[in-house]
């Protein structure tokens, strides 16, 4: 069977991106539930330093957590999210 240039994929390096995210407001998905924050710090394991942290289980605010580090197993993925005002009253 031969590969064609569309079926390949080479794999991206998140890195760039995550870096890009710093001092940002993000969306992280954890095994639990989903916390809305904004990304402090990220180390070369891909652990997460979080300020004003806000979780979210199934779709229920479960209240602030102010600043928080989160190793990098418990994380499913980081989003960027869009800063705007209900985005800032869903956060405080």
């Amino acid at each position: 069977m031969a590969t064609t240039a569309t079926q390949m994929k080479t794999p991206l390096n998140p890195r760039p991106y995550i870096n890009e995210l710093v001092g940002k407001k993000i969306l992280v998905r954890l095994k639990w539930g989903i916390t809305y924050s904004v990304l402090v710090s990220v180390d070369q394991y891909m652990n997460v330093q979080l300020g004003n942290a806000v979780e979210f289980i199934d779709e229920q605010n479960k209240g602030p957590l102010g600043e928080v580090l989160i190793r990098c197993n418990n994380i499913l993925y980081i989003s960027g999210i869009e800063e705007t005002d209900e985005d800032d009253n869903a956060m405080a």
